[in-house]
């Protein structure tokens, strides 16, 4: 059988009309690649029915780790102290700075710290907080002292000016002289009290509660009448007066006028004694025996309101 001649031209110019397609197509895709399908390289476009890969699976969340105390609760004393030192700079803290982190004062000033930041408030720290507590009390201006206005100034009262050894002396006298005058009648009584008893005593010529309760007195008075003395004026001087131990205590200076012949001479006795009836603790001394009459009044525990 005989093929037709245009048939046979036919078959052998279809390859290459394909060829010389697919070589257009290249060019396109190369000058103008999104005009290609597929995204230019002229490859077939994906099957309808291919579903996109699933995202991948979230990785599971990790525990948050629990916080670090004891890392600054452990720290060294002077890093614990710095602690408690800022607290104080930042006017949290005012205990005493001894590295005590769990005192309970430390523990409320950290908890004041923590809440003023709006963390959680547990009265601990971790090393992060220390750190930025320590921080922020080196931000913290040093203070000054500074003087008050001059409105609301006070004056500062000066202090009293010393008084010389004269005005003191003087102040003194006045307290004493005070003292004094509110002991005289007192006093005064109690020594015209004794002096009538002395009188009443020589005009009896050696009888009475005078010789009785002053023995020394009595010896006196006799050794002058041996003498050939008689006794004449007798004026008394109060020597003390005061408080003592048993009662109200009396000193006084005794001045006798005694007379031997035409002959005038004066004698002086000291007569001491605690008032009461009897009188209590009664002594006589000479004038002139001064320590004598001091450690009576020692012994009395006189306290005078007389000198």
């Amino acid at each position: 059988m005989r093929i037709p001649v245009t048939l046979v031209s036919l078959a052998l110019l279809a390859p290459a009309a394909a060829l010389a397609q697919s070589a257009g197509e290249v060019e396109r895709c190369f000058q103008n690649p999104g005009a290609c399908a597929g995204g230019g390289g002229g490859g077939a476009a994906p099957p309808a029915n291919h579903a996109p890969a699933p995202p991948p699976a979230p990785l599971a969340a990790r525990p948050a780790p629990a916080p670090d105390y004891a890392t600054v609760l452990n720290s060294p004393e002077p890093d614990r102290r710095k602690i408690q030192e800022s607290l104080r700079t930042l006017d949290k803290y005012n205990g005493p700075i001894d590295g005590n982190l769990q005192s309970e004062a430390t523990v409320k000033a950290i908890g004041d710290w923590q809440k003023g930041r709006n963390t959680p408030v547990v009265g601990k720290l971790t090393p992060q907080e220390a750190a930025q507590l320590n921080a922020e009390a080196s931000r913290v201006p040093i203070r000054r002292l500074e003087s008050p206005p001059p409105q609301t100034a006070q004056p500062v009262p000066l202090a009293p000016a010393k008084p010389s050894n004269a005005e003191a002396l003087k102040a003194l006298q006045d307290r004493l002289a005070e003292r004094r005058k509110a002991a005289e009648p007192k006093a005064n009584a109690a020594a015209q009290a004794l002096i009538h008893d002395l009188k009443a005593y020589v005009s009896a010529d050696g009888k009475g509660v005078a010789g009785d309760q002053f023995a020394d007195f009595a010896k006196w008075y006799a050794d002058n009448k041996a003498a050939g003395r008689t006794i004449g004026e007798i004026a008394p001087v109060i020597d003390d007066y005061g408080d003592a131990k048993a009662g109200a205590a009396t000193t006084t200076e005794v001045k006798f006028e005694t007379k031997q012949g035409d002959k005038t001479y004066g004698q002086c006795l000291v007569f001491a004694w605690i008032e009461g009836t009897p009188r209590k603790n009664t002594q006589a001394f000479g004038c002139n025996d001064i320590a004598a009459v001091e450690k009576w009044k020692t012994d009395q525990a006189l306290k005078s309101a007389w000198r």
